[in-house]
């Protein structure tokens, strides 16, 4: 299924409790980024359909926050992803979840960049959650 992610789907508000961005009226909506689920790791986990789009009367299948950040987590986009847990997410009930989807990236050949980006999100909370798994973070 073809979905917006990435900081485009920041911007959009969804079922969940957390903040999302804000700097909607900034971005290019003609230019959206859209993403194939099929051949993900996550398939259609956190794919919200039939959502409204700033300046387009067809509506579009979009990534919950969560999913838009992990998708920004494979992408290597830490740039954008940055602020993840204080800025995007805005609380702790889904550490648990977003950890378990972070963590099935662990065999992807930037594991390391990816598990030292989520322990400076997470600090502690990460490293803890890496040890209940028998895993350490590499620094």
């Amino acid at each position: 299924m073809k979905y917006i992610s990435g900081i485009f789907a920041l911007n959009i508000n969804c079922d969940l409790d957390t903040c999302g961005d804000w700097h909607q009226s900034a971005l290019n909506w003609d230019s959206f980024t859209l993403l194939e689920s099929e051949n993900s790791i996550w398939g259609d986990y956190g794919i919200e359909k039939n959502k409204t789009i700033p300046g387009h009367s067809v509506k579009y299948n979009v990534a919950n926050h969560i999913r838009a950040l992990l998708d920004l987590i494979q992408q290597h986009n830490f740039g954008l992803a940055g602020g993840m847990r204080e800025d995007f997410i805005c609380n702790d009930k889904y550490n648990k979840e977003i950890f378990e989807k972070v963590y099935m990236l662990r065999n992807s050949n930037r594991w390391n960049d990816i598990s030292r980006f989520m322990g400076k999100e997470y600090c502690l909370r990460w490293i803890d959650f890496l040890e209940e798994h028998n895993e350490r973070m590499d620094v």
